[in-house]
Protein backbone atom coordinates (compact mmCIF):
# COMPACT_ATOMS: atom_id res chain seq x y z
CA UNK A 1 0.00 0.00 0.00
CA UNK A 2 1.23 3.51 -1.12
CA UNK A 3 0.00 6.35 0.84
CA UNK A 4 -0.57 9.77 0.19
CA UNK A 5 1.35 13.01 0.74
CA UNK A 6 -0.37 13.79 3.94
CA UNK A 7 -1.65 11.54 6.37
CA UNK A 8 -4.20 12.07 9.21
CA UNK A 9 -3.92 9.11 11.76
CA UNK A 10 -6.84 8.58 13.72
CA UNK A 11 -6.35 6.94 17.40
CA UNK A 12 -7.08 5.20 19.14
CA UNK A 13 -4.44 3.00 17.55
CA UNK A 14 -5.90 -1.08 17.81
CA UNK A 15 -2.41 -2.47 16.79
CA UNK A 16 0.41 -0.37 18.46
CA UNK A 17 2.57 -2.85 16.98
CA UNK A 18 1.97 -1.33 13.59
CA UNK A 19 3.02 2.02 14.65
CA UNK A 20 6.81 1.47 13.63
CA UNK A 21 5.97 -0.56 10.18
CA UNK A 22 3.44 2.30 9.65
CA UNK A 23 5.61 4.91 10.26
CA UNK A 24 8.57 3.32 7.96
CA UNK A 25 5.88 3.19 5.15
CA UNK A 26 5.36 6.47 5.28
CA UNK A 27 8.71 7.36 5.07
CA UNK A 28 9.48 5.20 2.06
CA UNK A 29 6.16 7.03 0.27
CA UNK A 30 7.46 10.29 0.85
CA UNK A 31 4.80 11.40 3.02
CA UNK A 32 5.19 15.22 4.10
CA UNK A 33 2.46 15.24 7.53
CA UNK A 34 1.33 12.99 9.80
CA UNK A 35 -1.90 14.30 11.23
CA UNK A 36 -2.46 12.43 14.83
CA UNK A 37 -6.31 12.94 16.27
CA UNK A 38 -7.57 11.70 19.17
CA UNK A 39 -7.05 10.86 22.44
CA UNK A 40 -3.52 10.46 23.38
CA UNK A 41 -2.50 12.25 20.49
CA UNK A 42 0.06 14.11 22.16
CA UNK A 43 1.66 10.68 23.21
CA UNK A 44 1.46 8.99 19.82
CA UNK A 45 3.18 11.87 18.10
CA UNK A 46 6.06 11.89 20.66
CA UNK A 47 6.09 7.88 19.29
CA UNK A 48 6.37 8.53 15.54
CA UNK A 49 8.75 11.09 16.28
CA UNK A 50 11.02 9.31 17.75
CA UNK A 51 10.31 6.31 15.23
CA UNK A 52 11.85 9.36 12.51
CA UNK A 53 14.20 10.34 14.12
CA UNK A 54 15.62 6.79 15.34
CA UNK A 55 19.39 7.62 16.36
CA UNK A 56 19.98 11.23 14.45
CA UNK A 57 22.37 10.13 12.23
CA UNK A 58 19.96 10.17 9.00
CA UNK A 59 19.13 13.50 7.52
CA UNK A 60 17.02 12.44 5.41
CA UNK A 61 14.48 10.96 7.60
CA UNK A 62 12.01 13.61 7.90
CA UNK A 63 8.03 13.99 8.26
CA UNK A 64 5.78 16.97 10.21
CA UNK A 65 3.95 15.51 13.15
CA UNK A 66 0.72 17.55 14.27
CA UNK A 67 -1.16 16.33 17.36
CA UNK A 68 -4.98 17.18 17.50
CA UNK A 69 -6.04 15.67 20.42
CA UNK A 70 -9.37 17.77 21.33
CA UNK A 71 -10.35 18.59 17.76
CA UNK A 72 -13.11 17.07 16.01
CA UNK A 73 -11.61 14.79 12.42
CA UNK A 74 -13.25 16.83 10.08
CA UNK A 75 -11.23 19.89 11.36
CA UNK A 76 -8.31 18.11 11.63
CA UNK A 77 -8.99 16.71 7.57
CA UNK A 78 -9.25 20.84 6.88
CA UNK A 79 -6.64 21.46 8.37
CA UNK A 80 -4.30 18.70 6.11
CA UNK A 81 -5.58 19.73 2.95
CA UNK A 82 -4.58 23.23 3.36
CA UNK A 83 -0.80 21.82 4.64
CA UNK A 84 1.81 22.83 1.80
CA UNK A 85 1.41 21.45 -0.90
CA UNK A 86 -2.25 20.61 -2.22
CA UNK A 87 -1.73 17.02 -2.74
CA UNK A 88 -4.61 15.17 -1.43
CA UNK A 89 -5.40 13.91 2.29
CA UNK A 90 -5.74 9.99 3.45
CA UNK A 91 -7.76 8.97 6.66
CA UNK A 92 -5.17 5.73 8.02
CA UNK A 93 -6.71 3.49 10.89
CA UNK A 94 -4.19 1.27 12.64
Amino acid sequence: MTYARKIVLHLPVSRPQAIGPFVEQCLRDGVSLIAIVGENARGVEDLVDAIVVGDGSDPSRFVVTTAHQDEAIEDVLEFASHFGSPDSVQLVRI
